[in-house]
């Protein structure tokens, strides 16, 4: 890293210990996931805590010594095994247990459960970033922690990790990108005809027994959607066969600290409540989060994962709608391989060699993957 004189990055044992303007003037207002009270409410519900595997260990910078006020943000977490993340790394854990190491705990520098692009590193310059990221290096050389990881990095974030000697890794998710479209026709008229045809006849199929949808955000959302929302929630987690990230305390209080920013897409079914998808509204991008059902309709998860993000993201003028992690069904329904970026950082300097070394030839399979995809996006060919 650039030498400069000593700046102290300060510990914060949970986002509570920090004001919540202070925290958001650092965070800014483009990305719902990095404001305060995302972290509060994963925090003060018990959804991210020492219980969870996630111990909260955010680093600070701040003008003029401890009690001076913050100008540098990095929110990070202990933690003690590798669920929630979305940046697999448990082939790294077992080749460092059997060379006799201990891979747990690590510091995780991420949104927990959220596998959404954005800021890292909070402060508006690169010296004050590398403040953060020398703070963190040092505390996991004094606490015996493995390494530091920061999963889906921006790009500003990522060039300084690089420039920091940190091992990138890139992977790719399915964005939509809005090309000034009218309206969701305006949409289909850029796709191929067969393309255009299947997704018309999948929005017709997923209301054909008479669902009815609701788009709700801010006071309109009521405990009562929370609680049928909750259900599909708990659904989707048994269908995979794991226990669900989140509780029940976590919607409510999402609702009380960041109740504008969701948007909560509801299908009813004879007046009952089925089917729902969780989003998070941000300045230029829709984020989709969380999907559920507690009835089948063929095609109800496109229509309300997909195709009524994208109907929102017209109505509202956003660039983007990011659908979160996996999927290359997503590519059919018009959204199109994104490359991700997460660095990492491993306290043993041949175990961080090896990563490295692994992670060049993972990058070059990622590239030629993408490139194979992009021929088979459902737009028109461009003459």
């Amino acid at each position: 890293m650039s030498e400069f004189e000593p700046i102290t990055a300060h510990l914060l044992p949970s986002a509570a210990a920090l004001a919540a303007a202070e925290w958001n003037a650092l965070a800014g207002s483009d990305n719902p996931f990095m404001q305060h009270g995302f972290f509060q409410a994963l925090e003060e519900s018990g959804s991210a805590s020492a219980d969870t595997g996630w111990v909260p260990c955010h680093f600070v910078v701040r003008e003029g010594g401890e009690t001076g006020p913050a100008k540098a943000l990095m929110p990070a977490y202990i933690k003690t095994h590798s669920q929630g993340e979305y940046v697999f790394d448990y082939s790294w854990a077992d080749a460092y247990h059997r060379a006799g190491g201990d891979y747990y705990p690590k510091l995780q520098a991420s949104v927990p459960f959220t596998p959404a692009t954005g800021p890292r590193l909070l402060a508006s310059n690169a010296r004050d970033k590398e403040a953060l990221l020398r703070g963190a290096q040092n505390f996991i050389r004094q606490k015996g922690i493995s390494g530091l990881h920061l999963t889906f990095l921006e790009e500003d974030d990522r060039k300084t990790c690089a420039s920091a000697g940190l091992a990138i890794r890139t992977d790719q998710q399915f964005h939509w990108v809005n090309d000034s479209y009218d309206d969701f026709d305006g949409f289909l008229s850029a796709l191929s005809s067969r393309k255009r045809k299947n997704i018309r006849k999948e929005r017709v199929q997923a209301l054909s027994a008479g669902l009815d949808v609701e788009h709700l955000t801010g006071t309109d959302i009521t405990e009562a959607h929370w609680d049928a929302y909750y259900d599909f929630y708990q659904d989707t987690g048994a269908r995979k066969w794991g226990q669900p990230y989140l509780n029940r305390a976590f919607f409510s209080l999402l609702s009380q600290y960041l109740g504008d920013r969701v948007l909560l897409i509801m299908a009813k079914n004879a007046g009952r409540y089925v089917a729902g998808a969780l989003n998070m509204i941000g300045e230029t991008t829709l984020f989709g989060r969380y999907w559920g059902a507690i009835e089948h309709h063929p095609c109800l998860h496109f229509e309300l994962c997909y195709y009524q993000a994208i109907d929102y993201a017209i109505g509202q003028g956003l660039k983007t709608v990011e659908a979160g992690a996996q999927g290359e069904h997503k590519l059919a329904r018009g959204y199109v391989p994104t490359t991700t970026y997460s660095a990492h950082w491993l306290s043993d300097p041949n175990f961080h060699r090896a990563v490295e070394d692994f992670l060049v030839r993972e990058r070059d399979a990622v590239c030629r993957h993408k490139e194979a995809l992009e021929q088979f996006t459902p737009f028109k060919l461009k003459t």
